[in-house]
C-alpha cells in the first residue's frame, strides 16, 4: 500500500531525523550524569509499585521528572541495561518530534502571509524548517545523551500542546478558543512539566504567537491573557517546584560568587549564545564552563552586552516590514530566561540542550525563506534557474548540518571520547579534565587519570574531591605513602567527605592500623550508609581487627567486632563463622582479611 502524498513529507522528515543522528545508537552511557542516573541508580528499573513511587517522588540531581522516569522504566522493562535501547528511545522521540514540527510550522507559515501562499510553498518551508530542526548539529546532545531523555520526551509535548492551541484558534468562533482543543492543549502542557520544568515558558510563547504570526491582538489583550490563565497556573506550578527540586538535589549558584552583574552578563551571553550556534554549529562541547569569575567588561560577555540590545532594536525597527525575525527573537529570548543567570545551578555558563526548543523560531524562519521561494517562482516573480540554485543551495546546507550531526554524535560513544573532545576544544576545561580523569581512572589507566587531574588542580583551587580523585590514581600505581598523604589533605578540605574517608580507612585496615581504619570507616558508615563500598569496607575492616584481637588472645574484643560486623551486614560468612570458632575455642588463623 502506497503512503498518501499528504504524508509523504513528514516521512521523509522522520527518516532524515532518525538516519542522521543512527552513529548515536552505538553510544555506552557516559560519565555525565548516566552513572548516577543508571548505573548507579536501580530506583528506576521496573515497574513496580516501589519504582513508581520513587520515580513520582524523587529530585534526582534538581529534577522533578516523573514522566520521564516512566519512560526510562519501560526502556528497563523492554531491555535491561543495553544502552543502545536508551538511544533508540530518544532518538525515536526526536524523529517525531520533528514530525510534529513540521505540523506546526506548517500553521504557523499559513498564517504568516494570511494563506495567501500556495499550499505546496508552505508544504515544502515547513518540510524545511523541520529538517533543519532535525538535523542541526545542536541537536546532538538532546539526542545522543540518555540523560537527556527529558530534553526530548518534554519536546514531544510541548510541541503538541502548540498544535493543540493552534487548533483551538483555528476551530474556534469569534476570536475564541474552541474548549476541546484548549483543554487537550493544557493537558499536554501538564505532561511537557512532567517530563521536563523548562517547558514552563509555553504560556509566554504562545503570546508571541497570538501577536505574530497569529495576529489575534484584536480581540484584545485581556482576552488572550484571561485564555492563557490556565496555563500560567501550571506554569506557576512548574516554576515551585522546580525550585524546590534543584534546591534539594543540586547546588545552586549562590549570589555572593556571581552578582547581579555577574547575572546580567550570564544572562545576555545566553541571549546571543543560542542564536549564534544556530548559524554557526562548530566546535560544540558538551561544556561550556562558568568561569571562576565572570568579569562583565571581558571581550566574551561585552559583545552581547553590546550585540543583544542592538539586535533587539534592530529588529524592532524592521517588524513591519520582517514581523517574523522579531518574534522568533523574542521567542528564543524566553525560552532561554529560565536556564540562564537569573537562578543558575551546575558547571556550565550555556549547552547546546537548551536550544532544543529556544531555536525553533529560527528554524521556522529558514523554512519561511524557502516558502517565499516557490511562492514566488509558482506566481514567476522568480526565475527557474535562481529558484534551482537557491534550493540547491539550502540542499546542500541541509547534507552539511546532517553530515556535521552525524560527526557530533560519535563525540558521544564513551566518557573517555566526549571529554578528550571537550578538553581539546578548551583546554582550561575544569570539569572536561576531571571528567577525563574520571573515565581512565575507570580503566585503570591511572598514569593518565593523575595527569588529568592534575591538570584540574592547576586550574583551579584543591578540592577534597579533587585530592581524593587523585589519591586514587595514585593508589592505582602503588604510590602507597603519596596516596596516604593525599587523602589526608582531602580530609583537611572536609573532614567529612565519605569516599576520602573509606579510602583512608581501607588503606590503613590494609596496613594493620585498626584503631584508626576503624574510626575512618565508621565515620563514612554514619554519614552515608548507602554510599558505595561503605558496608563491605567497614565491615571487612571489622573482620580483619577481630581477627587479629583473637591472634592476640582477646577472645572478648574479638567477639565485639565480629558482632559489630554481623550488625553492618547480616550476611557476612567470615564474622559468623569468627563467632563460632571464637564459641567452639577454635584458634585464629589469620587476620581475616
Amino acid at each position: 500500500m502506497s503512503i498518501p502524498r499528504r504524508a509523504l513529507l513528514p516521512a521523509l522528515v522522520f527518516a532524515v531525523a532518525f538516519l542522521t543522528f543512527w552513529p548515536g545508537l552505538s553510544g555506552e552511557f557516559v560519565n555525565w550524569d548516566d552513572d548516577v542516573n543508571f548505573l548507579a541508580n536501580p530506583n528506576f528499573r521496573g515497574l513496580g509499585w516501589s519504582n513508581l513511587r520513587w520515580m513520582f517522588t524523587t529530585t534526582l540531581m534538581g529534577h522533578w521528572i516523573p514522566l520521564t522516569w516512566l519512560t526510562l522504566g519501560v526502556n528497563y522493562v523492554l531491555g535491561g541495561m543495553a544502552p543502545w535501547g536508551y538511544h533508540l528511545g530518544n532518538l525515536l522521540l526526536h524523529a517525531a518530534n520533528a514530525v510534529v514540527f513540521y505540523a506546526v510550522a506548517r500553521r504557523l507559515l499559513a498564517a504568516g502571509t494570511g494563506g495567501e501562499r500556495t499550499q505546496g510553498a508552505v508544504a515544502w518551508g515547513a518540510a524545511a524548517a523541520a529538517a533543519v530542526f532535525a538535523v542541526h548539529p545542536l541537536r546532538v546532545e538532546s539526542v545522543a545523551w540518555v540523560t537527556e531523555r527529558r530534553d526530548v520526551l518534554s519536546g514531544l509535548f510541548f510541541l503538541l500542546a502548540v498544535l493543540g492551541y493552534l487548533n483551538a484558534v483555528e476551530r474556534g468562533a469569534g476570536g475564541r478558543l474552541d474548549s476541546r482543543w484548549r483543554a487537550a492543549s493544557l493537558g499536554l502542557f501538564a505532561a511537557a512539566l512532567l517530563s521536563k520544568a523548562s517547558t514552563m515558558m509555553l504560556p509566554a510563547a504562545l503570546l508571541v504567537l497570538d501577536i505574530y504570526p497569529l495576529r489575534r491582538r484584536g480581540v484584545g489583550l485581556a482576552v488572550l491573557l484571561r485564555e492563557k490563565i490556565g496555563y500560567f497556573a501550571l506554569a506557576g506550578v512548574g516554576a515551585a517546584v522546580a525550585l524546590v527540586a534543584v534546591r534539594q538535589g543540586a547546588t545552586v549558584t549562590g549570589y555572593a560568587a556571581y552578582g547581579l552583574g555577574a547575572r546580567a552578563a550570564m544572562t545576555l551571553y545566553s541571549l546571543l549564545f543560542y542564536p549564534w550556534r544556530f548559524l554557526w554549529p562548530v566546535e560544540l562541547s558538551p561544556m561550556y564552563e562558568l568561569p571562576a569569575r565572570v568579569d562583565p567588561l571581558a571581550w566574551r560577555f561585552l559583545l552581547p552586552m553590546v550585540a543583544v540590545p542592538a539586535i533587539t532594536a534592530a529588529l524592532i525597527v524592521l517588524r513591519r516590514r520582517w514581523p517574523g525575525g522579531l518574534a522568533a527573537w523574542v521567542y528564543s529570548a524566553l525560552l532561554v530566561l529560565p536556564v540562564s543567570g537569573a537562578v543558575h545551578a551546575g558547571y556550565q555558563l550555556a549547552h547546546d540542550r537548551y536550544s532544543y526548543l529556544s531555536g525553533l523560531g529560527f528554524n521556522v524562519l529558514a523554512g519561511g525563506g524557502i516558502a517565499w521561494l516557490l511562492d514566488a517562482r509558482a506566481r514567476g516573480r522568480v526565475s527557474a534557474m535562481i529558484t534551482r540554485s537557491a534550493t540547491a543551495g539550502a540542499a546542500a546546507a541541509l547534507l552539511f548540518l546532517a553530515a556535521a550531526s552525524w560527526d557530533q554524535s560519535k563525540v558521544w560513544a564513551d566518557s573517555e571520547t566526549l571529554w578528550r573532545w571537550a578538553a581539546n576544544l578548551d583546554s582550561e576545561c575544569a570539569v572536561c579534565w576531571n571528567n577525563l580523569g574520571h573515565a581512565l581512572s575507570g580503566q585503570k589507566r591511572h598514569p593518565e587519570a593523575e595527569a588529568a587531574y592534575r591538570r584540574v588542580a592547576a586550574l583551579r583551587p584543591m578540592t577534597a574531591s579533587l585530592a581524593n580523585n587523585i589519591a586514587i590514581a595514585l593508589a592505582g600505581q602503588r604510590k602507597d605513602a603519596d596516596a596516604e598523604a593525599m587523602l589526608r589533605e582531602a580530609l583537611r578540605l572536609d573532614p567529612n567527605l565519605t569516599g576520602a574517608l573509606l579510602n583512608l580507612g581501607s588503606y590503613e585496615a590494609q596496613t594493620g592500623r585498626f584503631a584508626e581504619a576503624l574510626a575512618h570507616l565508621r565515620k563514612a558508615y554514619a554519614l552515608d550508609p548507602r554510599f558505595s563500598g561503605s558496608v563491605k569496607e567497614l565491615a571487612q575492616a571489622l573482620v580483619a581487627a577481630a581477627a587479629a584481637e583473637r591472634k592476640a588472645g582477646r577472645p572478648d574484643q574479638a567477639m565485639a567486632l565480629y558482632q559489630e560486623a554481623l550488625t553492618v551486614q547480616p550476611g557476612n560468612a567470615q564474622a559468623r563463622d569468627g563467632l563460632e570458632a571464637l564459641s567452639a575455642g577454635r584458634p585464629a588463623d589469620g587476620l581475616g582479611r
